[in-house]
Parts: C-alpha cells; sequence; structure tokens
C-alpha cells in the first residue's frame, strides 16, 4: 500500500461501489473551488466517479458543469488559484495532495489527456517527432532516441496517419485538424496507461472527422485495454463510444447508469430535458424541447438540488436539501433526484439511439 494513500476507502451503502480489482481510477467527495475577484466559484462539488478497466465512462453535462475540471484536479494541471479536496485514487494511490514528482510519474504512464484543441497543445516550434520521443523518453529514459522515432512512427501509424515517417519531420502547423488531434491521440498513448482521459477531442471537427477520431479511439483501446474517460456536451458523440454514462450538472453527479439505461429510461429531469433537446430522440412531428432557463452560476450556487429553479417537477424539499445519489434501478442506474422513480415516463421508448 502507497504512503500516499491517506483516505478511508469505506462508501455509504446508496452511494456507486468500487469494482474491486477492475477499479483503476476512484474519485470520492471531490470539491474543486476558484477564488477569483467576484468571490469564490464552486466548480465541483462532492463527486464520485469510478473508472474501471476496459471501460469507457461518457461524462456529459453543460458548459460549466465540472466535467474538465473533475479531471484535471485529478492530474494536478489546475492553476494555484484552485483548492481541492477529497479523494483521488489511482490503483489505490492517492493523487490529490500528492508531490509533483509523484504526479508526474502517474500523467502519461498511468493516466494520460487528450486535449480539446491539439493546435494550442502540441508546441508549434518542434517537430511532431520531436514531441512524441520526449513523451516516450520521460518515462523511458533508458531508451535510444532511435528507438523513441521507430515508436513514434509505430504510433501515428496506429491513428492513421498516412507516411508516417515524413510526418515525424513536419511541424503541426503542417498537419490538417484531425491529423493534430490523431498525433494528440498518439501521444497520449505513448506510454500505454491503463486510463485515457479525452477532454472533448471531437468538438472542433466536423461530422465526417469526428467520426474518424471515435473509430481511432476505439482502435487505441482495443490494442492497449486502455479505460477511456470521455467527456463531451455531445450525446450522439456518448452514444456511439460509451459503455456507461455520468450527467453532471452545476459541479455534481446528476444520474450514473449504463449507456442502454441514460438513453432508454434517464431517471434525472435535467438528463430528461437532455433527451427532449437532441434531435432524433423527439417523436415523429413534435418539436425540440429546449430546457427552460439558464445553468445557475457557480459563484453562489442555488440551495438544495441545483437544477430545481428549471426543473418542471421540482417541489418544496428539491429547494431544501440536496438529493444524495442514491440506487434506483439495478444493477448499477443511480441518481440524484428525489423523485427518480417518476421521472422518464414521458421519454419515448428508443429503438435505435441516433449517432454521428
Amino acid at each position: 500500500m502507497s504512503a500516499l494513500q491517506t483516505f478511508d476507502e469505506v462508501s455509504p451503502e446508496d452511494e456507486p461501489k468500487p469494482a474491486g480489482d477492475d477499479t483503476l481510477l476512484e474519485i470520492r467527495d471531490l470539491n474543486v473551488t476558484f477564488r477569483t475577484e467576484e468571490g469564490i466559484v464552486h466548480a465541483v462539488r462532492g463527486v464520485d466517479l469510478d473508472v474501471r478497466r476496459s471501460d469507457v465512462l461518457g461524462v456529459v453535462g453543460e458548459s460549466g458543469s465540472g466535467k474538465s475540471v473533475t479531471m484535471l484536479a485529478v492530474l494536478g494541471l489546475l492553476p494555484r488559484s484552485a483548492k481541492i479536496t477529497g479523494s483521488a485514487k489511482y490503483l489505490g494511490r492517492e493523487l490529490i495532495g500528492a508531490k509533483a514528482s509523484d504526479l508526474r510519474s502517474v500523467r502519461g504512464a498511468g493516466i494520460a489527456m487528450i486535449f480539446q484543441d491539439p493546435l494550442t497543445a502540441l508546441n508549434p516550434t518542434h517537430r511532431v517527432g520531436n514531441q512524441l520521443i520526449e513523451a516516450i523518453r520521460a518515462h523511458h529514459g533508458d531508451m535510444s532516441k532511435n528507438d523513441a522515432l521507430k515508436r513514434a512512427m509505430d504510433l501515428l501509424e496506429l491513428v492513421g496517419i498516412p507516411r508516417p515517417a515524413l510526418r515525424v519531420m513536419q511541424y503541426p502547423h503542417e498537419f490538417s485538424g484531425g491529423m493534430r488531434q490523431r498525433a494528440m491521440i498518439a501521444m497520449s498513448i505513448a506510454n500505454n496507461p491503463d486510463v485515457l482521459i479525452a477532454d472533448e477531442p471531437t468538438t472542433a471537427l466536423d461530422v465526417t472527422i469526428q467520426a474518424q477520431i471515435l473509430e481511432v479511439l476505439q482502435t487505441v483501446q482495443k490494442e492497449t485495454n486502455s479505460a477511456i474517460v470521455f467527456i463531451t456536451h455531445d450525446l450522439g458523440v456518448i452514444a456511439r463510444i460509451a459503455t456507461r454514462v455520468q450527467v453532471m450538472y452545476a459541479g455534481r453527479v446528476a444520474e450514473l447508469a449504463s449507456v442502454d439505461e441514460v438513453f432508454e429510461r434517464p431517471r434525472h429531469p435535467y438528463a430528461v430535458g437532455l433527451m427532449n433537446s437532441l434531435p432524433g430522440l423527439v417523436a415523429a412531428g413534435e418539436r425540440l424541447r429546449p430546457i427552460g432557463g439558464s445553468p445557475p452560476s457557480m459563484l453562489n450556487p442555488p440551495s438544495g438540488c441545483a437544477f430545481h429553479p428549471r426543473c418542471s417537477r421540482a417541489e418544496e424539499i428539491c429547494a431544501g436539501e440536496q438529493p444524495a445519489l442514491r440506487l434506483i434501478d439495478e444493477p448499477d442506474h443511480f441518481s440524484a433526484c428525489y423523485f427518480a422513480e417518476q421521472v422518464g415516463d414521458d421519454v419515448p421508448v428508443i429503438s435505435e439511439v441516433p449517432v454521428i
């Protein structure tokens, strides 16, 4: 057991349980706040999350719901203005509060991240091959530069970049947007990480390239047997790639279930709202039904359930105390709603989920 393992692993009966030896990343009661001139921003509020071996966990929610901040906090990539509390254990090793050197040993080798904008993530003044070599040798210092170069070309070939021997000599501006994203994926898997965090990697790409990138990620997972945490606001992407879905709202987990359960039987009003506003999930002849109102300010989050000001089902209890994330349907469908058992009755049964 690591000396960094300092948090209690025992969970309440009604919370999601660890998956035993299959659990790679275990997050419990994670909180992140930022001190700003306007006040304290409560970006993440008590998030629990498990990432299991060979899992594809889709994390979905509106901008500002805490999706990316949760993962950046785990990797120690937030600015100094962030205050982080709670627990995040990678293979039992505590990451929250760990030394910078310990986190560096985990980043890339154990947990890797594909950032949203590859043009800013890649250094424009260095050749793509040199950046791949640097990522490889950061965790394999005894590897020769020639061996690392061969590994870099193999990685580019794996992610579908043609003529890798030529591409390793080029600069990021010589790559198309889709190729830059593929290069970022190659860099993230350079050291065969157990967990691959994809932070909206298809957002800036057209639909055709999005589909290609998703195919690359599926190929990569098959080759490396890694788990993927896929952060997005696009339910079509979630439907295509995810095995489980975690819906987040206002820095909290609203719902957690398999992808089929979330699309067919959503048990939180916010998840229902997402379904009703997605083309292809609304019954023929009906209009899209957008979620009314606006996301709350995280400088002063609403009391109780943060969604209650926008929820048509809200009652007095919803504004009082935050509902716990609890088991609704076996085996592992969780919802943070007092009326979860009644939610979803007005969602049509979906025979085929639309995907990109």
